[in-house]
């Protein structure tokens, strides 16, 4: 199989769970995070060669293509001075569970972080990656991920209503990428 073919394989295969990746990064704008899947996969077909030659793995590469096109869409946002939280607000959820109303609540106060905690936070408790991955990815030590990890962790903390604690884990109680968190 050439570059070419491989590239299609891998954008056919993590076209959904990269998607989902941009939704949380962008703060559930669906077109915003279709802009950033397409900065990432124009960027790794530009590199196809060198990404899925000789059983290379592409997906670190757009990984981090995809979160530094967040963070910098982020920076262009604040730039022009407009609401961020706009799209997170206009998320309604229907089905009325405290398990729906929780993820809407986290993910609010997801999109109201900084760009750079809300990466590590979405990479550490979405993707589950180490902090030396995570480092990786945004290419930063590990003590700025676990220091970026506890500012956004006492931020969510701040932000929770009495009795509410935020939890980015809750996947690990159950609540999986298909349940469209």
């Amino acid at each position: 199989m050439d570059a070419g073919e491989a590239f299609e394989e891998f954008a056919r295969d993590r076209s959904a769970h990269l998607f989902r990746l941009a939704l949380m990064l962008s703060g559930w704008d669906e077109a915003v995070a279709r802009d950033l899947i397409q900065v990432a996969l124009e960027r790794a077909y530009a590199r196809r060669r060198m990404l899925f030659g000789d059983g290379a793995s592409a997906e670190p590469y757009v990984r981090r293509v995809l979160v530094n096109a967040a963070i910098d869409w982020r920076r262009a946002v604040r730039r022009r001075r407009e609401d961020p939280l706009d799209a997170a607000m206009a998320v309604t959820v229907e089905d009325g569970t405290a398990l729906v109303d929780d993820r809407d609540l986290l993910l609010r106060a997801l999109s109201g972080l900084p760009a750079r905690q809300r990466a590590v936070v979405v990479l550490r408790y979405w993707e589950q990656l180490s902090d030396a991955e995570i480092a990786a990815a945004l290419n930063c030590g590990v003590g700025t991920v676990r220091s970026q990890a506890s500012r956004a962790l006492a931020r969510l903390r701040q932000q929770a209503p009495a009795g509410r604690p935020m939890d980015p884990g809750a996947r690990s109680r159950g609540v999986s990428a298909d349940d469209g968190f």
